[in-house]
């Protein structure tokens, strides 16, 4: 199983950028998909999950009106769309597949992806 990640950067405060995980070697449409971020001397904590069909998501409160998380099932493809980014979102980005959407937000997924970094600056 690959999940890999891409469309990390640096950005200015206020700026977007649009997180991009490619799935192979698993069945994605049967997995619901995650977001982790990992700052700096901080834990990995979970960003926002999506259901396998799509047709529920979860954030938590930090990122709730600014970060949307969408799949393209036909493209075995999860994204994160983070807008009104703040220096407080830098972090390496973790996507991951779980069997269902509570093991994702009990932090235990069953595969992990790769990181990629999203710098934002003041």
């Amino acid at each position: 199983v690959q999940l890999q990640a891409s469309g990390g950067g640096l950005v200015q405060a206020g700026g977007s950028l649009r997180l991009s995980c490619a799935a192979s070697g698993l069945t994605f449409g049967s997995y619901a998909m995650g977001w982790f971020r990992q700052a700096p001397g901080k834990e990995r904590v979970l960003v926002g999950c999506i259901t396998w069909s799509g047709d529920s998501t979860y954030y938590t409160d930090s990122v709730k009106g600014r970060f949307t998380i969408s799949r393209d099932n036909a493209k075995n493809t999860v994204y994160l769309q983070m807008n009104i980014l703040k220096p407080e979102d830098t972090a390496v980005y973790y996507c991951a597949a779980g069997a269902s959407a509570p093991r994702l937000r009990f932090g235990d997924p069953d595969y992990w992806g790769q990181g990629t970094q999203v710098t934002v600056s003041s």
